[in-house]
């Protein structure tokens, strides 16, 4: 990894930081969108109510934690960097298995159970897996450069 000037890393981290809070803003606002849907037309369907319910529940833990994190932004030196580097690559493997595990809920409680209430939520899991991993792959290509 080049040497990025701990101005500009600052600035990087707090632009993911933002969008990861605007990401859990825009899912809340869809998993309580869907939810007031469903209410209002008095449809009972559980692939929507629990694909709506992962979108509103990984929304607020996305802005809680992306609140969190951007108050202790502070400028990095070359370890700090490093860390950061490291903890990023961890957290798009975990990206990574957010998504097979929305996987296995949704094909085994089809298969299973035929369950529209899990393939809601696995499709729900998938979604916000992609999404951090996206998230974090745009981060990490940033600090590569």
């Amino acid at each position: 990894m080049q040497f990025m000037w701990a101005d500009t890393l600052e600035a990087l981290e707090r632009a993911h930081l933002l969008r990861l809070i605007v990401w859990g803003a825009a899912s809340i606002l869809a998993g309580t969108a869907l939810f007031a849907w469903l209410k209002m037309r008095a449809r009972q369907s559980p692939l929507l109510t629990h694909f709506a319910f992962q979108c509103a529940g990984w929304g607020v833990a996305e802005m809680l934690l992306g609140f969190i994190m951007l108050m202790r932004v502070a400028p990095r030196d070359l370890s700090g960097a490093t860390r950061l580097d490291r903890l990023l690559w961890l957290s798009i493997g975990l990206d990574g298995g957010y998504v097979i595990a929305g996987l296995l809920v949704a094909v085994v409680g089809w298969r299973l159970a035929r369950s529209g209430a899990a393939l809601g939520a696995g499709v729900g899991m998938i979604v916000q897996g992609m999404a951090l991993a996206l998230l974090d792959l745009v981060l990490a290509a940033q600090i590569s450069r």
